[in-house]
């Protein structure tokens, strides 16, 4: 079984710098921005363009950890090895690693959904059972376009975000422009718009950006991975930045807050219709259903990826049931069935959350280890690291806030799977891993 390694598909110097920064952006801005506009203004009110900026440089603060450990050691394991090297091979660095895998599995059925809603936009259908079926619709077909391998996607990656920059920004702009350059969403103030609300919103714009870490998930397939993976995170956080923020103004150019509000989970459809017309709003409809169809492309691949390393790395039991293939073919079906699950039970609202609070435990976990362990190693400045911590513990108080408030059912749900997620670690490895003493990760 010598040939494992080559049988799970990586392939050193296969992701240039383009196709990283393609990847990154690929699984940012399909989620970001279709699904979490709507989100965001509604905890943000008429500052919800700047909470992208906010949420911006959170992740950018949050960014340095990952890349001064992808500068030190560029693996396939990503956020597995930053954490296996920060924490050893124990119940931390699985569980945490196990929250990132869950977090971004969590992402895949957001846009699922997400697709399916601005779908069926058109037709004025809003609920009922299709939503669902769509979105497990486009997870299969993630499923099967990344069972045809690893080069397909990168080069389907790279066409589609492309189309969707390039689309999205034009949306922006138009809508700007067809306004006046007037922001209506400013227009009105909501009573409720609060400050701790909009340190909230942050927590959904940063999962905006979070498709970051799917580059450090690739650093060894990266060329030239000690300069790349960096930068590659960089180019498309900046990237990012400016869509969005196109978006947030364009939407709120052509909607008020109400409006964009009631919308919230096809506002970019919305408001295309008063600034292009019915022709925009379906181009937009288009737009977003190649965004996020290829969003969900982009994470099943990425989160198969992270599965099977994690599983290779001894932090995850592994169970192929009689399925034939390698283990990242398993890992691809683990992931379709559990993404599809979510579309099927959860609403966009309450799998952003899930998302959210994951997230942000995974992010801090990262954070203190890299502080406790491995700083000086790697050269990483301890005033930046524990800037990114505290940034991301004052954003989690503030959505755990403002969340026990509207939907406390979802803040029970999330503390009870973080808690079994590292409940579940601590007794598969004390079972399995006890018995053989581990050297040094």
């Amino acid at each position: 079984m010598q040939h494992d390694h080559k049988d799970s598909g990586y392939r050193k110097g296969s992701i240039t710098l383009g196709g990283a920064v393609a990847m990154g952006t690929g699984v940012m801005i399909g989620a970001g921005i279709f699904a979490l506009t709507g989100q965001v203004a509604q905890l943000a009110g008429p500052l919800f363009p700047l909470a992208f900026i906010a949420g911006a440089i959170v992740t950018s603060f949050s960014a340095y950890s990952y890349v001064k450990m992808s500068n030190a050691w560029p693996s396939a394991g990503g956020i597995g090895m930053i954490l296996q090297k920060c924490y050893g091979p124990g119940a931390v660095a699985a569980g945490a690693a196990l929250l990132m895998a869950l977090s971004m599995v969590i992402a895949e059925s957001l846009v699922a959904r997400t697709f399916a809603t601005y779908v069926l936009r058109p037709f004025e259908i809003t609920g009922g059972p299709l939503v669902p079926i769509l979105a497990v619709a486009v997870i299969m077909f993630a499923f099967l376009v990344n069972i045809a391998g690893n080069r397909s996607v990168g080069r389907f990656s790279l066409v589609m975000a492309a189309v969707k920059v390039g689309g999205i920004a034009l949306f922006g702009i138009t809508a700007l422009w067809a306004s006046g350059f007037q922001f209506a969403a400013a227009s009105q103030t909501m009573p409720d718009a609060t400050p701790v609300g909009f340190i909230a919103s942050m927590a959904l714009a940063i999962l905006a950006f979070k498709g970051f870490t799917t580059i450090t998930n690739s650093g060894a397939e990266i060329t030239d991975p000690h300069r790349n993976v960096g930068r590659a995170i960089v180019i498309s956080i900046a990237l990012c930045v400016v869509v969005y923020l196109l978006v947030a103004f364009g939407v709120g150019a052509s909607l008020t807050l109400d409006e964009i509000v009631a919308a919230r989970d096809y506002s970019l459809a919305e408001a295309a219709r008063p600034a292009l017309g019915q022709a925009g709003f379906y181009l937009t409809v288009v737009l977003a259903a190649v965004a996020t169809a290829s969003g969900v492309l982009a994470s099943v691949f990425a989160v198969s990826r992270m599965l099977a390393m994690l599983t290779e790395m001894k932090m995850i039991p592994h169970r192929h049931f009689g399925m034939p293939g390698n283990i990242q073919r398993h890992t691809l079906v683990y992931t379709v069935v559990i993404a599809a699950t979510l579309a099927i039970f959860f609403d966009l609202g309450r799998i952003a959350s899930l998302g959210a609070f994951f997230y942000l435990v995974m992010d801090m976990t990262v954070h203190w280890g890299v502080f406790r362990f491995r700083r000086k190693e790697v050269g990483a400045a301890g005033a930046v690291i524990l800037a990114a911590l505290a940034f991301d513990a004052v954003v989690l108080s503030a959505f755990t806030a403002m969340k026990l408030q509207s939907d406390p059912a979802i803040v029970v749900i999330a503390g009870m799977a973080i808690a079994a997620v590292f409940a579940f670690e601590r007794m598969y490895l004390s079972r399995w891993l006890m018995p053989q003493a581990n050297p040094d990760p």
